[in-house]
């Protein structure tokens, strides 16, 4: 074989490697191209909880006691869910570190504020809510200190996660709401919420009407 037959022959080799690394890579990208793509889940922002402990709220002209979490902060704004608050006992229970706020309001049962307008109060601003709510559940509530009430678990994109009304069917009402202060999330809030709701369930277990 001549030189020039030599180098026909290697120019065919390179040739025909470089045709199957050619085909090669295009099979690769192509069964690439066919496998079916699954998105990650939507991850949130971790949250540090706090730890759980608790105080005791008791301003001596309020007429009820109860414990609250000590990663709350107690405090009355002018403004109450854009009403202007007409008992000095609404107050918000702030959770800085948890984004969030339980906004309670106090009336006292009269000829003015009947049980059953109160209640029925209560139920009409929780069901105003079922335009974003998958479901909401209602538990009933009582306890040893004369208090007792239903507490409501509002699920979905919500404005309001979770609700209660408590009486002693006499003359004490309390109902509290509580608010985060993001764009309602199911899935975003459901680590807070879940942690909230035990502290909201430990302040009805504690609270005493002051007769």
């Amino acid at each position: 074989m001549t030189r020039g037959e030599d180098s026909i022959s290697l120019f065919g080799r390179v040739k025909k490697l470089t045709f199957f690394l050619i085909a090669g890579v295009s099979l690769l990208f192509a069964s690439a191209c066919e496998r079916n793509y699954t998105p990650k889940p939507r991850g949130y922002f971790k949250i540090t909880l706090p730890e759980r402990s608790y105080r005791k709220f008791d301003n001596g002209s309020c007429p009820f006691t109860f414990e609250y979490p000590a990663y709350g902060v107690i405090n009355r704004d002018s403004v109450f869910l854009d009403t202007v608050p007409d008992n000095p006992c609404w107050f918000n229970i702030t959770f800085p570190s948890l984004n969030g706020n339980l906004y309670l309001s106090y009336k006292e049962i009269n000829n003015s504020h009947t049980l059953n307008d109160l209640i029925e109060d209560s139920h009409r601003l929780t069901f105003k809510h079922t335009i974003k709510a998958d479901f909401i559940d209602e538990s009933f509530l009582r306890t040893p200190q004369h208090v007792s009430g239903i507490l409501f678990d509002v699920g979905g994109n919500a404005a309001s996660a979770l609700q209660f009304y408590v009486t002693d069917s006499s003359k004490h009402f309390l109902r509290g709401s509580l608010y985060f202060y993001n764009t309602p999330n199911a899935d975003s809030i459901a680590p807070v919420l879940k942690f909230i709701r035990p502290d909201v369930i430990k302040l009805i277990e504690t609270l005493q009407w002051n007769e």
